[in-house]
């Protein structure tokens, strides 16, 4: 692992005083790539295959991508080591996510492992005002670790790894059942969703929208886009907040507690390689406060409680 002070004294890949992202440029063979507001000659991809007035979109059904159902170690393995190859690039994404695919060769003749998954390279993030440069793929990573850590496996398979345009997040891409509908699943208070908030108030999550919500077959609800995540100001921004003040569970609690243990331990040690010292020691106040309290957190009325857009 870099050192962890790199992200926030050597990283800087913006132009601070344009705001604006640094364009990345293909290289041949890296698949569509946009390049700031220019249009593009190759589709670029979209959950939907909604246009998006610059060029031509292609759907990722459409293409019919391979997305197996790995147990962790292997997709985990496939990440970090399989070779990545650009598909394409989501067009609504603000950080220049890209859709790949990671190919793990096996030489003894086994069979190949090939999945789709999504990298968000360091370089493409776009600048915050309250978050330091070049540090969002870390916190997806700390929040992965810390998503290990609970047991409830909210946050699909996580690496931190060099990638065609350099370092990136690069997560296992999630196929959703499509019979679910978020909205629906928020709006109605889905018992499953109570995990999901009480690991959003232990990273702090400021961006939980309903369409980062993943339902899959078989029932699992998995979390994503966590980049914004373990800042050391609260700021929680949630659409769920359906348990505020409620007691947490048995389970919930217990969870909590593992959680504060392990941030004694390996846990702490982890984010402490991907974060700054003082949200390490922010995140274990917040776990603190949330045991003495017993209670889900209620919105901060200083602050926005919602994210925008909500889905």
């Amino acid at each position: 692992m870099d050192d962890p002070g790199a992200p926030f004294e050597d990283a800087q890949p913006f132009d601070e005083d344009a705001g604006e992202r640094v364009p990345i440029v293909a290289r041949p063979g890296d698949g569509p790539v946009l390049d700031g507001d220019a249009a593009l000659d190759e589709p670029m991809l979209d959950d939907d295959g909604a246009p998006d007035g610059t060029g031509t979109t292609t759907s990722l059904d459409a293409l019919g991508l391979p997305m197996p159902v790995l147990p962790e170690d292997v997709a985990l393995d496939l990440l970090e080591h399989g070779d990545l190859s650009i598909v394409g690039q989501l067009y609504a994404s603000s950080n220049n996510a890209m859709v790949c695919l990671a190919t793990r060769c096996h030489p003894d003749g086994s069979p190949d492992v090939v999945a789709t998954c999504i990298y968000k390279p360091v370089v493409g993030e776009r600048p915050l005002a309250d978050f330091p440069n070049g540090t969002l793929a870390r916190r997806e990573l700390a929040s992965f670790v810390t998503s290990q850590a609970a047991g409830w496996g909210i946050v699909p398979p996580t690496v931190l790894r060099e990638g065609p345009f350099g370092e990136g997040m690069v997560q296992l891409w999630i196929r959703v059942d499509e019979a679910a509908d978020p909205v629906a699943m928020v709006v109605e208070e889905d018992q499953r969703l109570r995990a999901i908030a009480v690991f959003d108030a232990a990273v702090n999550n400021t961006d939980r929208k309903a369409g980062h919500l993943l339902p899959v077959p078989g029932g699992h609800v998995y979390g994503v886009d966590h980049g914004v995540t373990f800042s050391p100001v609260p700021k929680l921004r949630t659409v769920l907040w359906a348990w505020r003040g409620q007691p947490f569970t048995t389970g919930e609690t217990s969870v909590l507690r593992n959680l504060r243990s392990a941030l004694d331990d390996d846990l702490g040690a982890q984010l402490r390689t991907l974060l700054a010292p003082i949200e390490v020691a922010a995140t274990i106040r917040r776990v603190d406060r949330l045991l003495a309290a017993g209670t889900f957190p209620q919105p901060d009325p200083r602050r926005p409680a919602l994210p925008w857009p909500p889905v």
